[in-house]
């Protein structure tokens, strides 16, 4: 299912959360692929477990891995997910927020189209904040400050969303920001 601004493509690389688990907190990470490009379908292709390890040599190390997030905003302000929300998407690995471990148990991971020394895209952060508002929406265990980026929740492990991400500019667009129940979200 798709609209103009947000679109589904299923990934297998995800299961159940475990039982009474809910959700608390919104992961935000940043990709490319391959480092540093933008656009084209090897995001898709990776969180759907179908990229082509001779299509770049970057893929040849990542190609094996079983990685989604539940949900990626590209640079022009797509939404595509990825996992069903009441679901475990495998986007954080080892990691911990406020005492408790595995973030991915009570977590929603977000990818952003981005790296670590492009700027974000103003409509980004407008679609991550819609996004946020609307998932709160179906989570009442999801408070405002449930955000953190995948470097905060792996300090010394992961890097992003990194230097080029603006949270003061997230938190100026989540002032504004509205819900989208026009997004046919799975939960």
């Amino acid at each position: 299912m798709s609209g103009i601004d947000f679109r589904q493509l299923l990934s297998p690389h995800c299961d159940e959360r475990p039982p009474q688990c809910a959700v608390e907190l919104v992961v935000v990470h940043a990709i490319s692929l391959p480092p540093g490009a933008f656009g084209g379908p090897y995001v898709d292709q990776l969180f759907t477990g179908s990229l082509n390890p001779d299509e770049h040599p970057f893929f040849a190390e990542i190609a094996p891995l079983r990685v989604a997030a539940h949900f990626l905003v590209n640079r022009a302000g797509l939404v595509t997910q990825y996992v069903a929300v009441s679901r475990r998407a495998w986007h954080a690995g080892v990691s911990q927020w406020r005492g408790r471990q595995r973030c991915n148990d009570f977590s929603v991971g977000v990818e952003l189209e981005g790296d670590e020394r492009t700027p974000f895209a103003p409509i980004q952060y407008v679609r991550l904040a819609q996004l946020f508002r609307t998932l709160q929406t179906g989570l009442p265990q999801l408070r405002d400050d449930g955000l953190a980026g995948h470097e905060h929740i792996a300090p010394g492990r992961k890097w992003d969303p990194g230097p080029m991400f603006d949270w003061t500019r997230l938190q100026q667009a989540l002032s504004c920001a509205e819900t989208r129940n026009d997004w046919p979200i799975l939960w």
